[in-house]
């Protein structure tokens, strides 16, 4: 444990807090990923008996606890898309009176659901790859965030990909990994879609992360007709409705 430089936010391992981001269930395992991955941080306001937790990676946060004890310095840098039970949404807002509430469906991939053959035209990503990654449109970039950018996310050998002509078209990637659940991320390049590749590419995945002993999940917006499109092919079901504070950021469009 360290005391950390902004605000008096303490940085904590992730261990010492995880009953506070537990039953796991599907959607934004922020709190997870760090914990498995080492990308992110989690923090508390203070130790032994914290009141609050953050757990973040960049562009992504969830926080758990009495928000009132969040200190107001450390609530003024947090940005992106925030986990939080209803009662964090005054805070927030008083925040950033712009926050949004960004409407979610999560859904689940059961057992029962058969997994894909392979696709031969999708491969492993390895680090020998990032000349493929280069040059990712300004809307795919995402796809790395909680990887700590591609260089992490090719390091971890966990993202699925097609490359055409040297650059990559699709990729699927374990946006958090839980212990229980994967929530899949999957983005194709403006000039490849309504080519099925972002299915092929979901499917490897899927394959990949039943071969660990998890199971897949689907988290999209109720208006992003192409994801609930491909998420439907691959036999996903509606698991709950959700939302995410979309904090000094903007909410993307589908």
């Amino acid at each position: 444990m360290r005391r950390d430089r902004l605000g008096d936010v303490l940085t904590v391992q992730p261990d010492a807090v995880r009953s506070w981001f537990q039953p796991e269930r599907p959607g934004p395992l922020v709190f997870e990923h760090v914990a498995r991955t080492g990308h992110g941080r989690v923090r508390v306001d203070r130790w032994p008996d914290p009141r609050v937790v953050v757990a973040e990676v960049p562009g992504n946060i969830s926080l758990r606890g009495d928000p009132t004890h969040l200190p107001t310095a450390e609530l003024a840098t947090l940005s992106g898309f925030v986990d939080a039970p209803p009662e964090w949404l005054p805070a927030l807002r008083a925040a950033d009176p712009d926050v949004a509430v960004w409407d979610r469906v999560i859904a689940v991939l059961p057992d029962t659901v058969a997994s894909p053959p392979p696709d031969p035209g999708v491969r492993l990503l390895t680090p020998d790859d990032a000349p493929a990654l280069a040059d990712l449109s300004a809307e795919s970039a995402w796809i790395a965030e909680t990887w700590a950018g591609v260089a992490g996310m090719l390091a971890a050998r966990v993202a699925r990909a097609v490359i055409v002509d040297g650059r990559a078209a699709s990729i699927a990637v374990p946006f958090y990994t839980g212990g229980t659940y994967e929530d899949i991320g999957v983005i194709t390049e403006p000039a490849h879609r309504r080519k099925g590749l972002s299915t092929a590419c979901a499917s490897a995945l899927i394959s990949d992360i039943r071969g660990r002993g998890h199971m897949p999940t689907w988290s999209t917006s109720p208006d992003n007709a192409g994801s609930r499109g491909v998420a439907e092919r691959l036999g996903f079901v509606h698991e709950r409705n959700d939302v995410l504070y979309a904090l000094r950021t903007p909410v993307p469009t589908s």
